[in-house]
């Protein structure tokens, strides 16, 4: 056994699973009538409309902290309105503080989402999170136990659920069209917010019909600020008290519908380049870029593990100076100019318009040619052209197009940065040629910014088990200043990397973890698949995406910590961000069956005269 980020990590092989126990697994009579419920249109009008509520709040992150605040108040009291018509016995819900506390811990993020230019310090934790709070439901269990030979032993196991309610830049309104919801938030977390309510919903009703009650107890965690880090489920996680009444935890994300007992990690970088006398930082950034997908590739070659067999180890760049909105959402466009100061005739163009060509097919080596690729929901080309090259009077304009998406799905979309990038290092390669057709010097610069300011680049880089956190955020910050040395000797200089990029990791810094394949709530929730008709799950892998998960599972090593939820993560974080309703049903029966078989509850349902009536799991 290895240890990564101080804990042991578990190396299995990966699990398959067929028919639970050899045999199909049987839905019970309560889970039945839950279907009824769930199944019936007026339950799927209410999943939507409850989803387009939530998604009409902006909840994405603000400098102006009395905006998330209010906006977290308005997704809170539509959630509470909905908890506090359950009818589970004892049940209540709370608004719970952010624990002063976490501004300590390891896993805590800066709050960098509050830094504005009259503001470069940003906020204090106090007035960040002044007012601000997660919600919680608890729903209490009667925590029976039964006697198995000589010992006692608890009934089920008790279960936390949690989803975020925040969400990334750039907003856009929801809309429903053909049982589709679009929308900011709809998949990324949204979706299994309303999933979380609706089983929770569908639970009560049939339990209190049926005279039930839960026998272990339940947990929803509606939280803040994942997007920006998970400060919002940090504050939770290492609440002690709050931890005595759940045994293991299920975390709502866009998983597609499977069910993941391992998450890959993830650090973001944020890159400051330096205007030395003399040196382009935009320039720069091309070489800094190529380092930084080469030591990227390096470290997804060295990361085998049985749970991430497809390796999802991610580069992803999201922001250079005023392009792009998050470091982990690929950014789609960016725009920057050749200044000559005689741009020359035609010959002049058609040289430029060939390095541009060369950098092109050496990005399309790597990512592919996403003009040749339909985005799913327009049937339309993801990209429609590479850039756009327009004359200037003082040079050249080149337009970037790319296509957003979660860094997750870097591979599957188009990231305009890197795609520049290519296009820079082809043009500075053949710089002297094209100055000689300009008849002068050419610069290069982003639009929007001096060739004199020191340039900004942002982005993130995905890891497995195989791989600690600081290891990864060494390695980023070597790349990043064996690149800008690159540039400088390229350029006959001879200053350090060191001296013209630093490398900081103030945001998102997520280990990853790998959790038991074979623990009974991923055997649970196994079965829950199979009684939903979920498509089946071989073999069990961990998910490609980091999330608040491995928080819990950070804090409570041998806790099962799964992953699970409705939504595709192609559509997270893109300006295409939707939701299928349908696909929050199932979520929904999922969530249902899950906690009933975990927590032991109904399975003597329904009860009959001189006892009880075993209505067997199968």
């Amino acid at each position: 056994m290895k240890v990564v980020n101080n804990h042991p990590t578990k190396v299995a092989a990966p699990v398959h699973h067929g028919k639970t126990g050899g045999k199909s697994a049987r839905s019970t009579s309560l889970e039945r009538e839950v279907f009824a419920r769930t199944r019936a249109p007026a339950f799927c009008r209410y999943l939507e409309k409850l989803l387009l509520e939530l998604c009409r709040i902006d909840t994405t992150p603000s400098a102006d902290v009395s905006r998330m605040r209010a906006a977290e108040e308005g997704c809170f009291r539509i959630l509470e309105r909905e908890l506090n018509g359950l009818r589970f016995q004892g049940a209540k819900a709370e608004r719970r503080p952010i624990n002063a506390a976490i501004q300590n811990h390891p896993h805590y993020s800066l709050l960098h989402f509050t830094k504005t230019a009259q503001r470069p310090e940003g906020l204090s934790p106090a007035k960040t999170y002044e007012g601000r709070t997660n919600l919680l439901f608890f729903a209490p269990g009667c925590n029976q136990v039964e006697r198995v030979g000589p010992d006692r032993l608890p009934l089920g196991s008790s279960v936390a659920l949690n989803a975020h309610i925040d969400v990334v830049r750039p907003y856009f309104p929801p809309r429903s069209h053909r049982g589709i919801i679009y929308g900011r938030g709809a998949c990324d977390d949204k979706g299994s917010v309303v999933a979380i309510i609706g089983a929770l919903k569908a639970l009560s009703e049939v339990m209190a019909e049926a005279g039930l009650t839960w026998r272990r107890n339940v947990l929803a965690m509606f939280v803040i600020e994942e997007e920006t880090g998970g400060n919002g489920s940090l504050s939770l996680a290492i609440d002690r008290d709050l931890k005595r009444p759940y045994d293991c935890i299920l975390v709502g994300e866009c998983t597609g519908l499977k069910i993941h007992p391992a998450n890959r990690g993830a650090v973001w970088y944020r890159a400051e380049i330096n205007a030395l006398p003399g040196v382009s930082p935009f320039e720069m950034f091309a070489f800094i870029n190529e380092e930084l997908e080469k030591e990227g590739a390096a470290i997804r070659a060295e990361s085998r593990h049985p749970l991430f067999p497809q390796r999802p180890v991610q580069t992803c760049h999201g922001v250079i100076g005023p392009y792009g909105e998050h470091p982990s959402r690929v950014c789609g466009e960016l725009v920057f100019e050749l200044v000559c100061p005689k741009p020359g005739g035609r010959a002049s163009e058609q040289l430029v318009l060939d390095c541009l060509e060369s950098g092109l097919e050496g990005y399309l080596g790597f990512y592919g040619d996403k003009t040749k690729v339909n985005e799913p929901s327009t049937g339309k080309p993801m990209v429609a052209r590479h850039y756009d090259l327009k004359r200037r009077r003082n040079g050249f304009e080149v337009a970037v197009h790319g296509a957003t998406g979660h860094m997750g799905s870097v591979r599957e979309r188009d990231g305009a940065i890197t795609k520049a990038a290519h296009l820079i290092r082809s043009l500075v390669a053949s710089k002297s040629h094209l100055e000689t057709a300009a008849r002068g010097p050419v610069i290069l610069k982003l639009k929007g910014v001096p060739c004199e300011d020191c340039l900004v680049l942002e982005g993130g880089q995905g890891f497995v088990p195989t791989h600690g956190l600081d290891q990864i955020m060494s390695r980023v910050r070597r790349a990043a200043e064996r690149g800008a040395e690159n540039y400088l000797r390229r350029q006959g200089r001879k200053e350090s990397g060191h001296a013209a990029v630093r490398v900081t990791f103030e945001k998102l810094h997520n280990v990853a973890f790998d959790g038991e394949p074979a623990s009974s709530a991923m055997r649970n929730a196994l079965v829950a698949v199979e009684v939903c008709g979920l498509p089946e799950q071989r073999p069990i892998l961990g998910w490609t995406v980091s999330c608040d998960a491995r928080l819990f599972a950070s804090e409570y090593p041998g806790m099962p910590v799964l992953t699970f939820g409705p939504g595709d993560l192609v559509y997270a974080h893109s300006d295409q961000e939707q939701i299928a309703v349908e696909d929050i049903r199932k979520a929904v029966e999922f969530l249902a069956v899950f906690l009933l078989r975990q927590t032991g509850t109904g399975k003597q349902y329904p009860p009959r005269r001189g006892g009880d009536r075993q209505d067997t799991h199968g």
